[in-house]
């Protein structure tokens, strides 16, 4: 049986030979492999989407190169990254600048935070963008708009744009917001 890295580069080599890139690998107690994958992003190409047919190409090879590894496992699950992308190294945060994004701190906030949100906050949405000394995300906390059949509040002063600032170490985890724009596939950061 292989090790949990040694799996990791066994199926990131095979996926890689298949012209995609691992996106994430997990492996249940229940012995399913679950593989997500998408396609390499290169700035001067049109982006891609992962379909069926790569999933059920990748499977197949997976089952293959996973049964002469004689790598252990009941089930088999290759998917898309979905519209919950996990954003994993600077790649993901260069590719996914001006999107917005849900991240999770390894830390609070604290004295940083000069009472701009609660001293114990970890996780944030907003738009990211690159910054000067690493990457940023700005949001506003505006309240939600009113359910249909609701008054109205008066005006009142928007609520003040926030930025947060951080590095890649400080980040727990980071994933596109999953916000559906049933006007087509682009996604919400995208202007037209």
């Amino acid at each position: 049986m292989a090790s949990t890295s040694s799996l990791g580069d066994l199926v990131a080599q095979t996926v890689a030979g298949l012209g995609y890139e691992l996106v994430e690998l997990e492996r249940s107690a229940g012995g399913t492999l679950r593989v997500t994958i998408d396609f390499p992003w290169n700035a001067d190409e049109e982006e891609r989407f992962v379909n069926v047919e790569d999933c059920e190409r990748v499977t197949r090879q997976l089952q293959y190169t996973l049964e002469v590894e004689e790598v252990d496992y009941k089930r088999l699950e290759v998917s898309s990254p979905g519209i919950d992308r996990p954003l994993r190294g600077e790649r993901d945060f260069e590719r996914f600048a001006g999107e917005v994004i849900d991240i999770t701190l390894r830390a609070p906030m604290g004295a940083a935070a000069a009472g701009q949100v609660s001293a114990s906050r970890r996780k944030f949405r907003g738009t990211l963008h690159k910054a000067d000394t690493g990457w940023e995300i700005t949001w506003s906390d505006e309240p939600p708009p009113p359910q249909p059949g609701q008054k109205r509040a008066k005006k009142k002063e928007p609520a003040p744009v926030q930025v947060l600032g951080f590095t890649l170490d400080e980040v727990k985890d980071a994933r596109l917001a999953p916000i559906v724009d049933f006007k087509g596939r682009r996604r919400a950061g995208v202007q037209e």
